[in-house]
């Protein structure tokens, strides 16, 4: 796919504009701590929490409002946006002033991503070429999570916090030039349905198709592995187990790791087996996962187990996400990919306004094991209706293009 020079400078867009984003949350946390002190915490569950709005409530309406731009004109638009944000940011002075931004920036965000998303199948029509380049995506978020923060330590060595929101300015602005650079497929924009048309559209491709319908259910299968790990890793290690604070990173690696190795294993999979058999079974893997985390956590686990379960909780979440935009680019025509890109992207952060306060909440009062519990709970019953949404007989046929 690389070979293919549009896709190539698009990839290439996201790295480095994931890069920048790894540096702003690094930034945002410090320059919060020197706005709130002790309550930066505070800020910044708010913050995050705005984050999710602005991705569930804001997203839609987003897309529905701008799909009669041309994409590359979206794309570049959402860049320059988030760039003057993060020029905005160290200037500010009181903490509501970062929720405005935070607002602002996530909103194009999520204007960002789905049409980002979209515009790929396009550009690989090969379902063999668009699976590979959805394992190599998912690779470029999980080796984000891991160099951004090491590359933040680096140059906090030699610089003040502030300086960061610089680097993100540029990840932002180069991956505005990288899509300028870009010679973007012909496509005909929206320009005759009704606005309520147009924003009900990803909802209503949702729910015509069962494959997309499965979907749904397996967003929440892979939100509750997700706020275990991201909400109470660093509970567990450094509150529960007492280790040092680099094992968090070491835990959170694991996760990746785990991702990482299923990722690259996902496209030759893909090939000979259908996504329905791949996806349940991350589902399955994440709900043994949990129920294991949830064993381990009513003794004194050991640290090797631990790192093995989360391994597996990032190869199952790593099997369902990577596979998923097959479903959606499959089951929506040309004209509806953006808003059914936009409806998976907007849903699946819905769950996560669900399961990241009740992994903190369960967590801090009735104990982690518990939590764990619930968690897998939710896993499987999401991972049941899943399997009895999707059954053998509901694949769908492409729609015409």
């Amino acid at each position: 796919m690389l070979r293919n020079p549009a896709y190539a400078k698009l990839f290439s867009a996201q790295v480095v504009a994931l890069l920048g984003t790894g540096l702003l949350t690094v930034a945002l946390g410090l320059l919060a701590f020197d706005l709130a002190g002790g309550d930066a915490g505070v800020v910044l569950g708010i913050a995050l929490t705005i984050k999710m709005l602005a991705y569930v409530g804001a997203g839609p309406l987003l897309i529905a409002a701008t799909s009669r731009v041309p994409r590359k004109a979206l794309l570049i638009g959402a860049d320059v946006i988030r760039a003057a944000i993060a020029l905005l940011l160290p200037l500010v002075g009181e903490v509501w002033q970062i929720y405005v931004l935070i607002f602002v920036l996530q909103c194009a965000s999520a204007t960002f991503t789905p049409a980002f998303q979209a515009v790929i199948p396009e550009i690989l029509p090969d379902e063999r070429q668009y699976t590979r380049a959805l394992s190599l995506s998912r690779l470029a978020y999980d080796l984000e999570s891991l160099l951004s923060p090491a590359l933040a330590a680096a140059l906090l060595l030699v610089m003040s916090y502030s300086n960061l929101f610089l680097g993100t300015v540029v990840g932002f602005v180069l991956s505005a030039a990288l899509v300028i650079a870009t010679r973007f497929p012909s496509i005909e924009p929206d320009r005759g349905s009704s606005f309520v048309e147009r924003l009900t559209r990803g909802a209503r491709v949702f729910l015509r198709h069962a494959e997309l319908r499965a979907l749904l259910a397996l967003n929440l299968a892979v939100a509750a592995p997700t706020a275990m790990v991201i909400v109470n890793t660093v509970v567990l290690v450094q509150d529960r187990l007492q280790r040092p604070q680099a094992d968090v990173a070491i835990l959170l690696a694991a996760y990746g790791a785990g991702s990482m190795l299923v990722a690259l294993a996902l496209p030759r999979l893909l090939d000979r087996i259908p996504e329905r058999t791949v996806m349940l079974a991350g589902a399955a893997t994440v709900s043994l996962g949990l129920a294991g985390v949830t064993a381990a956590l009513f003794a004194v686990p050991p640290w090797a187990l631990l790192l093995g379960l989360w391994a597996v909780l990032g190869a199952g979440n790593a099997a369902i996400l990577t596979a998923a935009p097959r479903l959606v680019r499959r089951n929506a025509s040309t004209p509806e990919r953006p808003a059914a890109f936009a409806a998976q992207f907007s849903l699946s952060h819905a769950c996560f306004i669900l399961t990241y306060p009740l992994a903190g909440a369960l967590g801090a009062t009735v104990g982690l094991a518990w939590g764990a519990l619930v968690l897998a709970g939710i896993a499987t019953v999401a991972t049941i209706a899943a399997t009895l949404l999707w059954t053998r007989r509901s694949r769908t046929l492409s729609p015409t293009h």
